[in-house]
């Protein structure tokens, strides 16, 4: 699945269109999903992560070394 938030493992969830006579039809919510570079400061390199922007804010809460340490234990390749 492409449209996968690398940190938060958000995917695209299902739901209805509801149109004004309330009539529904199927339609998917994607996540708000950015490619962004950051620069790990420990290993002296740059890295790319596809995340949502929820996953950015963590990233600014936790720290980058510390939420790539978990992404690695998890066994995502970075």
């Amino acid at each position: 699945m492409a449209r996968v938030c690398q940190v938060t493992g958000k995917t695209p969830i299902g739901g209805n269109k509801v149109s004004h006579s309330n009539i529904k039809t199927k339609r998917r919510f994607l996540p708000n999903l950015q490619k962004k570079r950051f620069y790990l400061v420990e290993e002296d390199k740059w890295i790319t992560l596809k995340l949502t922007t929820d996953a950015m804010r963590t990233i600014n809460k936790q720290g980058l070394y510390n939420v790539v340490k978990d992404l690695r234990a998890k066994g995502e390749k970075i």
